[in-house]
């Protein structure tokens, strides 16, 4: 399946990143590290299938690893055979497995808060990601009215971010509606139950990972396995910071990402 993209720069002197979202956003979750990022890199983004302006067909497996073929089958269908890859979340174990499936096109992988790394695979969804997907759907309409209010951007983003307060309004609102349009958030879910990442990264293949100290999401306790990582991946926690580090710590993201790919500034 080829996915919607978009391509911020196309210069021959520059590598290309890839920047891929989580489950429930799209990739309006990088407009806050997009402009830094272009100043040194290509950016390509993407919405994965059910997501943003990419459908959800109900033939398309969901899985991470099917995930991870379709943003390769993209990825050749624009013509480009090397990238760097920075992903959150869900992305950030589809960046993993791209990483191990086709190593010679992989650069340097940027795992913000990669899901995947868990003790024990999940079972069953999230108590209440079934309701909180109605939800945001069903308040579609009124979102842009109700995220003026800090009442409302506290219920739907204090366990994203210790630093939710300072969200601006366009960020809460393209986050909502992300989350409201995702048709394959389910379905996403669904796919990921019982497993987790198992496969090996090529030591040539530069890894970072980056957790939030405050990470109500994929907390350390559980969802945090440093093992399921090759020994030379690099493991950063940064304080004051959520699910979406871009978001909280968008300039420390970008020296990260950069520093990642061996771009010097």
């Amino acid at each position: 399946m080829i996915l919607h993209s978009q391509i911020r720069g196309s210069s021959q002197d520059k590598d290309t990143v890839l920047l891929i979202h989580g489950m429930g956003s799209a990739s309006v979750a990088w407009k806050l590290i997009e402009t830094q990022l272009s100043q040194s890199l290509n950016v390509v983004t993407i919405d994965l299938p059910g997501h943003g302006k990419t459908p959800f067909n109900t033939t398309q497996a969901m899985d991470p690893v099917s995930l991870a073929d379709s943003v390769l089958e993209t990825m050749a269908s624009l013509g480009i055979q090397k990238f760097h890859i920075v992903g959150n979340s869900l992305g950030g174990w589809i960046a993993l497995e791209i990483a191990a499936a086709k190593p010679e096109a992989v650069q340097s992988v940027t795992a913000l808060a990669p899901a995947g790394l868990w003790l024990k695979p999940f079972d069953t969804r999230y108590p209440g990601t079934a309701i909180a997907r109605m939800l945001a759907n069903s308040l579609r309409v009124v979102s842009p009215l109700l995220l003026r209010y800090e009442w409302a951007r506290k219920i739907g983003f204090e366990n994203v971010s210790p630093l939710w307060r300072s969200f601006s309004y366009e960020l809460c609102l393209d986050a909502s509606n992300a989350l409201a349009s995702a048709t394959g958030y389910l379905p996403a879910w669904d796919a990921l139950l019982k497993k987790r990442f198992d496969k090996t990264i090529d030591g040539s293949i530069k890894v970072t990972v980056i957790f939030g100290d405050s990470d109500r999401t994929l907390p350390e306790s559980t969802c945090q396995e440093k093992s399921l990582l090759p020994n030379h991946a690099k493991w950063l926690v940064i304080p004051e910071c959520g699910h979406a580090p871009m978001w909280d710590h968008p300039k420390e993201v970008v020296e990260q990402i950069l520093e990642t790919a061996g771009i010097q500034t």
